[in-house]
């Protein structure tokens, strides 16, 4: 099964809508997230926690809960520790003492995806990837442009992915997932922003619906110009050479190789 690590397309889904589920996992995303915040309206909150299940799919299930300080949180963590689903993606991950908690509770079993989505858990967000609990960074863009008062566009929100992608680097995690597409009618949104946070660093981003699946997946793959310059790159031997007119060195051909592993797409 694939692991927390791996995931490139995780997809969410209403905690409150369980008829959703296998038709969620059956669109094929790399996981599937039950979500118990913010596609969960309060009335709904204890029915879509009554609701966890990870019988539905063999894919790994993932849990987003309710923020730290909300009514729900303690109740959705027992019901995470209970459950035991790959891993919990906690909201508002913004300090190591919060992650303590969340430890004290989860114990060893249940890894955690940090949901960086503040400004407090931006200027955290290095702690927060050291910490032994975390296994993951996610980038919460849209709560993170609600914090600060920007617009949710990629010059406002530069910094704040390369600080994610730097922390998850330091923090000797897997590159982080992108926040969502919230245009959901033109998949080439979704394909387009993948492609933009691959070429920043992340590996991954998140997916709300089904139709923004292979598209993200698509962006994360290299392409066949990639593939080519790659394989010029490997063949021109040991030390320094020359590539189209460009120098090429070992850092470079670790980037070849990186572009390799990915996998290329049909030529």
């Amino acid at each position: 099964m694939m692991t927390v690590l791996d995931i490139i397309v995780p997809l969410f889904v209403p905690g409150h809508r369980p008829e959703r589920f296998e038709k969620a996992a059956g669109a094929a995303p790399d996981a599937v997230i039950l979500d118990l915040e913010d596609a969960v309206p309060p009335d709904a909150k204890d029915a879509a926690r009554a609701n966890l299940d990870t019988g539905f799919t063999r894919r790994p299930v993932l849990v987003r809960v309710n923020a730290s300080g909300t009514p729900w949180h303690e109740a959705d963590m027992a019901a995470v520790a209970r459950l035991k689903p790959a891993a919990v993606i906690l909201p508002k991950a913004e300090s190591p003492a919060l992650l303590d908690g969340v430890a004290a509770v989860l114990g060893p079993d249940v890894p955690v995806i940090a949901l960086v989505e503040t400004a407090a858990g931006l200027a955290h967000a290095r702690a927060v990837a050291a910490h032994p609990t975390v296994r993951r960074i996610a980038f919460g863009s849209v709560d993170f442009s609600a914090d600060i008062g920007c617009a949710h566009v990629r010059e406002a929100l530069l910094a704040a992915r390369a600080e994610l992608v730097l922390a998850s680097r330091l923090g000797g995690l897997a590159a982080p997932l992108d926040g969502v597409t919230t245009r959901i009618d033109d998949p080439s949104a979704a394909s387009d922003d993948a492609r933009y946070a691959r070429a920043l660093g992340f590996g991954g981003k998140l997916a709300i619906h089904p139709r923004q699946i292979t598209p993200i997946r698509d962006g994360f793959l290299p392409d066949a110009e990639e593939i080519e310059w790659a394989r010029k790159v490997l063949a021109s031997g040991d030390g320094a050479a020359n590539v189209d007119g460009a120098m090429v060195d070992e850092p470079v051909r670790i980037r070849a190789r990186s572009i390799l592993a990915r996998g290329a797409p049909a030529l």
